[in-house]
């Protein structure tokens, strides 16, 4: 998950892109940190393809919901908030322009809010619809709503990226939940017992690795529009409309 370059070694680009994941339960069969591989698998898919500085993860976010199981820990929303813009600031300060939020975890609401404040600086990604194009692509046959959490989408990129994280049991630990609507009240346990709500049982390394691949080729319009007027945001009016990065918010 880290980068092991030198300061040498690094790339002279105007976009760098930050992972952001979590740490919280996900179920018997797959990590704390899978927000954050699944995160730093994407990013390492848009490093590959594309010219922008790759920054190590975010591991701790906003994942208050997830809090009745062990091991789940959290940082407030104003947290996450400032670390962004200060990562996004110091970018600044060393001459890179603009950044990316790579987000892995559909509860960090709040990283909306930063990039559409930033003044088309910052960019979200994927957007919604860039993870329906994923699973499309991928063939992926649970729906966006019913795949919340440690379903087809997330195993399937861990089966492909990090296959050693994945526990023995997710073929049986199919969960459907799909009305949600008291979620951010409640919390998740009122809606699972075991934490996962989607269809794990239908996860292969394949879809996910045509997964990330669609999000390496999607991820080219997010890049052009971040540089878009490279550094237009410096001095713009806080009434013009941001670029519309989508909400990001297609995992939880």
């Amino acid at each position: 998950m880290l980068p092991l370059h030198t300061s040498v070694e690094e790339r002279d680009v105007p976009v760098a892109v930050l992972p952001v994941g979590s740490h919280e339960q996900h179920g018997p069969f797959l990590p704390l940190a899978t927000d954050t591989l699944i995160a730093c698998a994407v990013a390492r898919e848009i490093a590959a393809a594309h010219p922008v500085r790759l920054l190590p993860p975010v591991t701790i976010s906003c994942s208050h919901e997830h809090a009745a199981w062990p091991g789940t820990v959290s940082v407030s929303a104003a947290t996450l908030s400032a670390v962004v813009r200060d990562v996004a600031g110091s970018l600044r300060r060393s001459g890179v322009p603009k950044l990316v939020v790579v987000n892995g975890h559909g509860g960090n609401y709040v990283l909306g809010n930063v990039v559409q404040e930033s003044g088309g600086d910052m960019a979200l990604f994927p957007s919604a619809e860039e993870w329906d194009e994923a699973r499309d692509a991928a063939g992926v046959e649970t729906a966006a709503g019913d795949d919340m959490h440690a379903g087809e989408l997330e195993t399937s990129i861990l089966l492909h990226a990090h296959p050693e994280a994945v526990r023995d049991g997710y073929a049986g630990a199919d969960h459907r939940a799909g009305d949600r609507r008291r979620l951010l009240t409640v919390g998740l346990a009122p809606y699972t017992g075991s934490g996962v709500v989607g269809r794990p049982s239908l996860a292969s390394a394949g879809k996910g690795r045509d997964v990330l691949a669609s999000l390496a080729r999607s991820f080219g319009g997010c890049l052009a529009a971040v540089q878009q007027g490279e550094g237009a945001g410096q001095g713009r009016d806080e009434g013009q409309d941001p670029v519309d990065d989508g909400d990001g918010q297609a995992l939880r």
